[in-house]
């Protein structure tokens, strides 16, 4: 009796569907401000990643854009000088059905940058290399982290903007 239950609640959840459409680079900057300045001899680099992301429903129904942007800055432990920067904007085109309204900003944030993170990977070491520095393997993002990060930070710019009520 159970399981005849449980097999008529799973029928009647929603089959999630998602298919990446495209993907593709919007913007990509690489500054290799060591080759720029002249400094030569030995460096001991230290990167510093940071993850911006944002999405938005497109004109055609069930279709959404998730842009990651990465910002990949990297300076000399000895001295603080600047070794290169990179900034990268990626995108990728989903067409998603059958996630609950309530659960579709988590599913952009987390499962859509989730699904582009291989590419963004491999960019991100070819173009480090090919700007004359050993190619810099991203390490796994925690998208759940990042997206948890982003609603504590919006709940509290929010809260620090409500007006205050005056005591009587």
């Amino acid at each position: 009796m159970e399981d005849q239950q449980e097999n008529g609640a799973a029928a009647q959840a929603p089959q999630v569907k998602m298919t990446t459409l495209t993907q593709f680079v919007r913007d990509l900057s690489f500054e290799n401000i060591l080759a720029q300045k002249g400094i030569g001899g030995e460096v001991q680099p230290d990167v510093t990643v940071q993850v911006n992301l944002d999405a938005k429903k497109r004109s055609a129904e069930h279709q959404y854009e998730v842009i990651t942007k990465l910002k990949v800055e990297s300076v000399n432990k000895e001295d603080g000088a600047h070794l290169f920067l990179m900034e990268l904007d990626y995108v990728g085109v989903f067409h998603i059905e059958g996630v609950p309204e309530d659960q579709l900003h988590p599913f952009l944030m987390i499962e859509c940058p989730r699904m582009l993170f291989p590419f963004l990977r491999r960019i991100v070491s070819d173009v480090t290399r090919d700007g004359g520095f050993p190619p810099l393997n991203l390490e796994n993002i925690d998208w759940v982290q990042i997206y948890r990060g982003e609603i504590a930070r919006r709940q509290a710019a929010a809260q620090a903007q409500a007006p205050t009520t005056p005591h009587s």
